[in-house]
C-alpha cells in the first residue's frame, strides 16, 4: 500500500491507496511542522489513529509533503517518526511547495501558490520547481496567509484600530487578554496555527469594509513579495491551493486583475489532485523497480 499525505501546519490529509489506485483509507491528523514538533510528538498523535495504525505493516511507500519540510536536516524529525511507525515503508518527506506544484499541475507550466496557514509560491514546468525567494516563515513572511491576516487582525484589535462594532464582536467571541495572547504566541507550540485560527472571525465578517481591506492588503503583499518576483508571472497561469485562497477567492481575483495576471485553478484541498499526480507520474516508476 501507498500513503500520500498533504501536510499543513494545522492539519494533514492522509490517503492510503493500493498501487492500482483503489482507495483504502482517508483520514486526517494534526499538522506536523518539523520546526514546531518533535519525533515523539508525531508518534504520539498518530498512535491515536487506530484505523491508520492498523494498516502500518502494509504500507510500503509513504509520500509526505509538509509545511516547513524544506531541508533534509529539518525533515529528520518526521523521517524518524514515520520510520518507527511504518517500518516496512520507504519514507519520502518533502516540501509542501512540491506537493502544491504536483497538486496544481494541469499539463502546462504555471506559477503555483500556497495560501493556507502559511504561504509560498513556485514556478513548475512539469519537471522542475523554481523558487525565486525562500520562505521566511510566519514571523518574517507568509504574506497573504491565515497567520498573516490573523496577526493583522489581532494587532488592529489591541491597538484600537478596529471599528468599534467589530471590536465588540471580537471581544464577545474571544474575550482575549494580552497575557493570554502572548502566552499562546511565545510560550506554547504551534503559534502560527493559533494566530491563523483568528481567520474564523475574518471569514464571518468578510463583507465588512474594514475586514475586506485587511484581506485585500494582505493579498496585495503576497503578490508583491511572492508572485511578481517571477519573470513568468505575466505570461503564465497562476494556480492556488489552500483554504485561504478558497474562502477569499473574490478578493484574490480582484488583486490579481489589478496586476494584470491570469488566475488558473483554485484548489481548496489538494490531496485528491496529489493522489492523481502520483498515480500518473510516481507510482508507475515505483512498480517498475525490482
Amino acid at each position: 500500500m501507498i500513503a500520500i499525505v498533504d501536510g499543513g501546519s494545522t492539519k494533514c490529509d492522509w490517503i492510503i491507496i493500493k498501487p492500482d489506485g483503489k482507495e483504502i483509507l482517508r483520514t486526517e491528523s494534526p499538522g506536523f511542522h518539523p520546526r514546531f514538533v518533535t519525533s515523539e510528538d508525531v508518534e504520539a498523535e498518530l498512535i491515536k489513529k487506530p484505523e491508520l495504525q492498523a494498516l502500518a505493516p502494509q504500507i510500503e511507500h509513504l509520500f509526505f509533503y509538509g509545511a516547513g519540510c524544506s531541508s533534509e536536516s529539518v525533515n529528520k524529525v518526521l523521517v524518524k517518526a514515520f520510520g518507527s511507525l511504518y517500518p516496512n515503508a520507504v519514507i519520502n518527506v518533502d516540501h509542501d511547495l512540491k506537493g502544491a506544484a504536483y497538486s496544481a499541475y494541469f499539463g502546462k507550466p504555471a506559477i503555483v501558490c500556497i495560501l493556507g496557514t502559511g504561504s509560498n509560491a513556485c514556478y513548475f514546468n512539469g519537471d522542475t520547481i523554481k523558487e525565486e525567494i525562500p520562505s521566511l516563515g510566519w514571523i518574517l513572511g507568509d504574506e497573504g496567509s491565515g497567520s498573516h491576516m490573523g496577526k493583522k487582525l489581532v494587532h488592529a484589535y489591541f491597538s484600537d484600530k478596529m471599528p468599534g462594532y467589530l471590536s465588540i464582536a471580537f471581544k464577545d467571541k474571544y474575550n482575549l487578554s494580552i497575557d493570554e495572547l502572548l502566552e499562546n504566541v511565545y510560550q506554547k507550540p504551534k503559534a502560527n496555527s493559533y494566530i491563523a485560527g483568528f481567520n474564523r472571525f475574518i471569514a464571518e465578517h468578510k463583507r465588512e469594509p474594514f475586514i475586506q481591506n485587511l484581506i485585500y492588503e494582505s493579498m496585495k503583499a503576497f503578490f508583491e513579495n511572492q508572485v511578481m518576483v517571477f519573470p513568468e508571472a505575466r505570461e503564465s497561469e497562476i494556480n492556488f491551493i489552500g483554504s485561504i485562497a478558497h474562502y477569499y477567492e473574490d478578493i484574490l481575483k480582484t488583486v490579481a486583475s489589478e496586476y494584470h495576471l491570469t488566475l488558473g485553478n483554485i484548489v481548496k484541498k489538494p490531496i485528491d489532485n496529489l493522489v492523481k499526480y502520483h498515480l500518473i507520474y510516481k507510482i508507475p516508476t515505483i512498480l517498475k523497480k525490482p
